[in-house]
């Protein structure tokens, strides 16, 4: 069997874990396809067109969706990623192609200089990369994707490899971020949050001196409508924040833009109970990372909720205030299975009331407040609804036990997947497709989706809604895993 056959079968006569086995479905069938259009060899792009390298969330969310297609093409997704992996821990939004022109992608290699400008914080030499993050999805992606084939996984000590790294990840985040003090990460430019455009960032983004629009080319343009890409003042201020912290050799806590979101909060939290599991599994005891999961959640609610508005929100280090702005992100942390049942009450609550609407319309999560002052339905995170964040919100339903609401929510991804060919957002009352299509993330997940929910609701391991059944502890090839960060 040649290499690209063996990336995208499963070994014969080996059982998958968390799957029933595949069964023939159009929407199944389109949704692998796009990905294997993506592939490049050794990760996925998001889109060939608009996003032609690798980004760091996207191919923690394609992982979850190809452990469904080929566990080793999932697991290898995860290893790319992780070899571009900074000394200092981090984790870079972007992994470049070097095959693929400077001027197809703005910020391009040229703009980041991690091989020169990242020397100080241990940028690889030999691989390009950006020198900003973006959310920690990757320890609960590789923890999937080794139950999606525990013996393949064991027999290439995947788990043995990427628990160091993923150690390391967690490591700069939990100490190099913790810029407020209180225990959380934070962001320090808009596009680590991963929604870029969202009116949380309008407030801090306003004291950035935007860069001088002749500084730079916007290639997004060429590849979307301008009505529905972040506009030429936002995109100056981008320029601004990563010129800085390029020119400041990439040392956090000296930037203009500093900011604790719930979502990348939430995300690490689900992930550090992800590497407890990992660890278990690889002969630790997990406990310590449990531990810190629930000690993070806490601060968590400590310093982003707000029990008046009954939902989770950004915290602007400059002046230590919240940020006032209903977004998706101050859902997310539903996915969290230790949170108070009255705060998940709430949650829920918010989630179905007029700010988000959640089940009329198209049936979709908008990514920012209905009712809201900024609130459009096609511009970037400002109201249009994407599949990685529905993905999470249908997960936390399902973690609290409101199983109505997330079958009504998957039921309503599936259509519009079909629908849209997998588009990379859609207007949330419609359900019309915006940006590019044939992404990603939208495929992936849906074939997540497309393979039913895991039946038995919370998991024992405190990974949510994740796993479908949980197995002793046992050492993977023999190695037993330290449990420290």
């Amino acid at each position: 069997m040649d290499r690209t056959a063996r990336l995208t079968s499963s070994p014969a006569g080996r059982a998958i874990a968390y799957d029933p086995p595949p069964v023939p479905d159009s929407l199944h069938v389109r949704a692998a396809q796009a990905l294997a259009d993506n592939w490049t060899g050794t990760s996925t792009v998001p889109s060939r067109g608009l996003y032609p390298h690798q980004w760091s969330w996207d191919s923690a969310f394609i992982a979850i969706g190809l452990r469904h297609v080929s566990p080793l093409r999932a697991q290898t997704e995860l290893e790319t990623l992780l070899d571009s992996q900074w000394g200092d821990g981090r984790v870079p939004h972007i992994v470049f192609n070097p095959s693929v022109p400077l001027d197809a992608y703005f910020p391009s290699p040229d703009f980041w200089r991690s091989s020169t400008a990242g020397r100080a914080a241990g940028a690889p030499r030999t691989v390009q990369t950006s020198g900003i993050v973006q959310p920690p999805v990757h320890a609960l992606a590789a923890w999937l994707v080794h139950r999606a084939d525990p013996e393949l996984s064991a027999e290439r000590g995947f788990l043995a490899r990427v628990y160091p790294r993923l150690a390391a990840w967690h490591r700069y985040l939990l100490h190099r971020r913790d810029l407020g003090g209180g225990g959380l990460a934070s962001v320090v430019h808009p596009w680590e949050q991963g929604m870029d455009n969202s009116p949380c960032w309008d407030a801090p983004l306003s004291r950035v001196t935007p860069a001088p629009a002749r500084s730079f080319r916007r290639a997004d343009l060429e590849h979307g409508a301008p009505e529905d890409r972040p506009t030429d003042l936002d995109y100056g201020r981008y320029v601004r924040l990563a010129t800085d912290y390029r020119d400041g050799e990439y040392a956090d806590g000296t930037g203009e833009f500093a900011v604790e979101d719930p979502a990348f909060n939430a995300l690490l939290i689900a992930s550090e109970h992800a590497l407890a599991r990992i660890a278990h599994e690889l002969g630790a005891t997990g406990t310590a990372r449990h531990t810190r999961a629930q000690r993070l959640t806490a601060a968590l609610i400590d310093r982003l909720w707000d029990p008046a508005e009954g939902m989770f929100f950004c915290r602007d280090l400059a002046d230590g205030r919240l940020i006032g702005e209903r977004s998706v992100s101050g859902l997310i942390p539903l996915l969290l299975p230790e949170l108070p049942r009255d705060i998940a009450g709430a949650l829920v609550r918010t989630l179905s009331g007029p700010h988000f609407a959640l089940g009329t319309g198209a049936g979709l999560v908008p990514s920012y407040d209905l009712l809201g002052e900024a609130f459009d339905p096609h511009r970037y995170w400002r109201g249009p609804a994407w599949f990685n964040t529905g993905w999470l919100v249908e997960r936390g339903l399902r973690t609290h036990g409101e199983r109505q609401r997330a079958d009504a929510l998957r039921e309503a991804m599936l259509r519009t997947a079909d629908a849209t060919g997998f588009a990379e957002y859609v207007d949330p009352h419609t359900g019309e497709a915006c940006g590019a299509l044939g992404f990603g993330w939208s495929a992936a997940l849906t074939l997540d989706l497309l393979h039913g929910p895991p039946p038995h609701g919370v998991s024992p391991a405190g990974t949510g809604a994740f796993d479908q059944k949980d197995k002793g502890a046992r050492a993977v090839n023999g190695v037993k895993g330290g449990d420290r960060g």
